[in-house]
C-alpha cells in the first residue's frame, strides 16, 4: 500500500535511514524513513501484517516534512490499518493453515517434541508434542521442513522446463516479500508460503524461477510465468488478498 505527493527539494542531506516510532489508530508502530536518490516524491507503505510503516523520501528532506506528510494521511492510515488482520499467537486451540487447509493445534506434552498431522471428527489436526513453551517454534520448524521438501521439488520441475539452474535455495521469514531471485541465481522463499494453498506455492516458485531468465516484471516475464504456471493471475490475486493474514501470524 503506497501513497505519495511530488516534491522538489534541495535541502541538506539527512541520515539515509532513520528509525523511530509513530502512534496511529491506537497502535505504536516502528517507522523507518529511508532516503533514496531515485525518489522524486514521498511514498508511504504499511508493512505486511501491519507490523510497521516505511517512508521513502527524496534526498534532503527535513523531518518536519515527514511529520506533516504523516499528519495529512492520518485518516488513510487509520482506514488501512483497520483492515489489517489481527496478529494471532500460535497456541493450542487455534487453527492455522497448512497448504491452505485449516488445522487445529493440539498440544500433547507426554511425547517427545515432534509435530504430526492427524484428524478427528472436527477436522484436521496439528499435534505438537513436548514442552508447551516450545510449541510455536516447533510448528515454525515443521513448516520450514515442509517448505524445503515441497519447494525443492517445484524448483527442479520449473528449472528443467525453463532450461536454467538455480545456484542455491534459501528459506527465510521475511515481512516484505514472499520470494526473491538474485542475478547469481540464488532463490529465496518465505517458509510461511506453506500455509497457502498448493497452487499458490507452485505459483510462487514459478515466479522466482522465471526471474532466472527475466530479471524484471515486464511483459516477457509475465508471459514466461504464465507458461510455467497457467494459474498465475488467480494465484497472484490470492496472495495479494490473503498474504497479509499469513504474515501476521506470530510464531513466538
Amino acid at each position: 500500500m503506497t501513497i505519495g505527493f511530488f516534491r522538489n527539494l534541495t535541502k541538506p542531506k539527512p541520515t539515509p535511514v532513520v528509525e523511530r516510532e509513530y502512534c496511529v489508530a491506537g497502535r505504536t508502530l516502528p517507522l523507518k524513513i529511508v532516503e533514496s536518490a531515485r525518489a522524486k516524491r514521498l511514498t508511504l507503505r504499511i508493512e505486511s501484517g501491519g507490523q510497521g510503516l516505511r517512508i521513502t523520501v527524496p534526498p534532503g528532506l527535513r523531518r518536519g516534512e515527514v511529520d506533516r506528510f504523516l499528519d495529512r494521511h492520518q485518516d488513510w492510515l487509520e482506514q488501512r490499518l483497520a483492515k489489517v488482520p489481527t496478529r494471532p499467537q500460535v497456541r493450542p486451540g487455534i487453527r492455522i493453515p497448512v497448504r491452505g487447509v485449516a488445522h487445529r493445534i493440539v498440544h500433547e506434552p507426554s511425547k517427545r517434541g515432534t509435530v504430526t498431522i492427524s484428524r478427528d471428527d472436527r477436522g484436521p489436526l496439528l499435534i505438537v508434542h513436548g514442552d508447551r513453551i516450545h510449541l510455536p517454534r516447533r510448528i515454525a520448524d515443521f513448516l520450514k521442513r515442509e517448505a524445503k521438501k515441497e519447494i525443492e521439488k517445484l524448483v527442479v520441475k520449473h528449472t528443467e522446463a525453463l532450461g536454467k539452474r538455480a545456484k542455491a535455495i534459501r528459506y527465510k521469514d521475511t515481512s516484505s516479500r514472499w520470494g526473491s531471485c538474485t542475478s547469481e541465481g540464488n532463490l529465496s522463499f518465505s517458509w510461511r508460503i506453506m500455509m497457502a494453498p498448493q497452487p499458490v506455492i507452485n505459483y510462487l516458485v514459478a515466479h522466482e524461477v522465471a526471474h532466472l531468465k527475466e530479471m524484471n516484471h515486464g511483459p516477457k516475464f509475465w508471459k514466461l510465468c504464465e507458461k510455467l504456471c497457467p494459474d498465475t493471475d488467480r494465484c497472484k490475486d490470492w496472495l495479494k488478498r490473503n498474504g497479509g493474514a499469513l504474515q501476521a501470524i506470530v510464531f513466538e
